[in-house]
């Protein structure tokens, strides 16, 4: 394992700082978004899968500085009625770059459709009633195994052995059951971006998350939550309060280590370990009360100090 970033992380520096701030820190390996929810402040995908130049111009950014490309990001929203068909495309885009780049691993999330023509937005269901949510519920997992089989031959033919999503409510895929019937429906290639901050905040274990994932494990987003019980007490998790008063709300992102102690994070990565991950644990920096810059730099010495001992 090595330190990672992703790189929307260090979304208000321009692509080669954001690199120098990353190599400085002691990061060595990246995960970049080519698009969907993120702005890819830092890549320009359908240049990249035009030119050969620019691609090798990309490509040196990284190796001038000692770091590898680890995975490609498209945290996409398929099937969503509106973005979904651009969104679809975007992942084609990604998976054929990751082919020209030698990446073998993208992150992206399932997705969630509307509740029929006509829909506007998604419609997330996650409660067994009523019926019709139920039936709808179905509908949604129905059309997202299909289009995800659908991705198969071009992931095949583009050398993408992972597809990691982030398990994330808001998608038909969001903790570990879902996973893993995803997986079963689909194939290996589709596995877990275990982000522990999504975990925490739903009540989940991320250490029995692990465990239970296994080999599903393909990649790792290292950002930490905390709970305001007195918040919490009041709103419980599924608190929709703005993000941009997080003093106000129940749970909020904080830069790893931040809350959980350092002996929790140890035995976080002995579980990857064990189930035999080996691959980047990219910081993801999403703290409100610190900059991105030196949140991505506590993180950093914070994951090596785990790492080396």
């Amino acid at each position: 394992m090595d330190i990672g970033l992703y790189t929307d992380s260090l979304s208000e520096l321009p692509f080669e700082l954001a690199l120098d701030v990353t190599a400085e820190a002691g990061v060595r390996s990246i995960e970049i978004a080519t698009g969907g929810q993120s702005t890819a402040p830092h890549l320009d995908v359908d240049e990249l899968l035009a030119s050969e130049p620019a691609r090798a111009r990309f490509r040196d950014a990284f190796a001038s500085r000692g770091l590898r490309l680890a995975a490609l990001n498209c945290s996409a929203w398929p099937m969503h009625p509106v973005v979904g068909e651009a969104h679809s495309a975007l992942i084609d885009k990604t998976l054929r770059l990751a082919a020209e780049l030698g990446v073998s691993k993208i992150v992206s999330m399932s997705g969630c459709p509307g509740d029929g023509p006509g829909a506007t937005t998604f419609d997330w269901m996650w409660y067994p009633w009523p019926e019709d949510a139920v039936r709808l519920r179905v509908r949604h997992w129905e059309a997202a195994v299909a289009f995800w089989a659908g991705k198969m031959p071009l992931a095949e033919a583009s050398g993408v052995t992972r597809i990691a999503f982030e398990l994330h409510p808001l998608h038909v895929v969001y903790n570990v059951p879902t996973l893993l019937a995803f997986r079963a429906a689909v194939g290996e290639r589709i596995g877990a971006n275990v982000d522990p901050s999504h975990l925490f905040w739903q009540r989940m274990e991320p250490l029995a998350a692990i465990r239970a994932l296994g080999p599903a494990v393909q990649h790792v987003h290292m950002k930490d939550t905390e709970i305001n019980e007195d918040q919490a007490a009041l709103a419980g998790v599924l608190d929709d309060r703005s993000f941009v008063t997080p003093a106000e709300r129940a749970w909020v992102f904080r830069t790893v280590g931040r809350v959980h102690p350092a002996g929790y994070w140890r035995a976080f990565i002995q579980a990857l370990r064990d189930v035999g991950y080996d691959d980047s644990l990219s910081i993801e920096q999403e703290d409100p009360y610190t900059s991105q810059a030196d949140g991505v730099r506590e993180a950093a010495a914070f994951i090596g100090g785990l790492l080396e001992a």
